[in-house]
């Protein structure tokens, strides 16, 4: 038999779950809880007993789609030597998935409006902005590219991904427009490199 710790956690989980699909599909502003507890099989109270409002809903999926979405870069660009080949990579399959529907619309459409743009760049620090810094100190210390101090460069460059990944999401031919980023970025990195 479940305990009622199991049972709160498959009820939370199925909750996140629904409200994942609906705000992908239809974005916040068309959500309703009263949809989001009937995708789950839930009441609506038992919505709330897990999530005070709307945006904390939200807040947890952001962060399951975050942490999903960064498990997949790091394999990704684990299969790189070159440390700004595996930024690249990274950042080639950031802009693809970014550009697919509930993806794009969650991390890049919806989250910096419902969360705000702070606590959107917060949690992109703990996952996918986090990884610049690292990425780059890597590439200093294997001599790929001049020291230099690392916080501002993370910054730059990462400020230039989001903006593209923006691009990419809202574009009309997103293939396309994602692979002229993608040798943008990848000739930025380039300069980077010491001669």
């Amino acid at each position: 038999m479940a305990t009622q710790a199991e049972r709160r956690e498959k009820t939370r989980t199925a909750i996140v779950k629904a409200a994942r699909r609906i705000f992908g599909e239809r974005g916040f502003a068309a959500a309703t809880i009263n949809d989001i507890a009937a995708s789950a099989r839930v009441a609506k109270g038992a919505v709330y007993h897990h999530f005070s409002t709307k945006e904390a809903l939200f807040e947890a999926v952001f962060e399951l789609v975050s942490l999903e979405l960064v498990s997949e870069l790091d394999r990704i660009a684990r299969a790189e030597k070159d440390p700004l080949a595996a930024m690249a990579a990274g950042t080639q399959a950031y802009f693809a998935a970014c550009s697919r529907g509930a993806t794009g619309r969650i991390i890049l459409r919806d989250g910096p409006a419902v969360l705000g743009w702070e606590r959107w760049r917060e949690i992109d620090a703990e996952h996918f902005g986090g990884k610049f810094p690292r990425a780059l100190g890597a590439a200093m210390d294997a001599g790929v590219i001049a020291r230099q101090p690392i916080e501002p460069l993370a910054r730059l460059l990462l400020g230039a991904v989001t903006e593209a990944a923006v691009a990419v999401s809202a574009g009309p031919d997103i293939g396309r427009t994602g692979a002229d980023y993608v040798r943008a970025f990848r000739s930025l990195l380039d300069a980077l490199r010491v001669k």
